[in-house]
């Protein structure tokens, strides 16, 4: 998949990849773990749902204090959901040698940047720039 996007040449070798691997395995077991509060994995994805569901909420107050949960933890989990995507592949780049690498310029991600983000996808000129 990504053999593809960069050359040979665009690949790093300034980097411990050993040492992001291991942070983002961390940060994705923080991120599982995370989820699995406002959520459930059902066929390989992330399902949200309700904490402290009343079943048998009988008024109108109960079963909309129900659907305020469902929504709040959807929204959580819509965020983790995000976080937990660009870890895995952030993981897939290690794996396939293209880890460091700016999506935008093909230019190398900072190592400041990585160490406060290792999830990140484009060097600090096009953090801003939606993928």
């Amino acid at each position: 998949m990504f053999r593809n996007l960069f050359s040979k040449k665009q690949r790093r070798q300034d980097i411990d990849a050993t040492h992001f691997k291991s942070v983002l395995k961390k940060e994705l077991k923080r991120l599982e773990n995370e989820l699995q509060t406002v959520g459930h994995k059902k066929d390989g994805e992330w399902e949200s749902q309700a904490t402290d569901v009343d079943v048998n909420a009988s008024d109108d107050a109960d079963i909309a204090d129900n659907i305020e949960n469902y929504e709040s933890n959807d929204a959580i989990r819509r965020q983790l959901q995000i976080e937990y995507d660009e870890t895995i592949l952030a993981l897939k780049k290690i794996k396939n040698g293209v880890y460091g690498i700016c999506e935008v310029s093909g230019e190398s991600i900072e190592i400041g940047r990585l160490e406060a983000s290792p999830a990140a996808r484009t060097c600090m000129t096009h953090k801003n720039t939606k993928l």
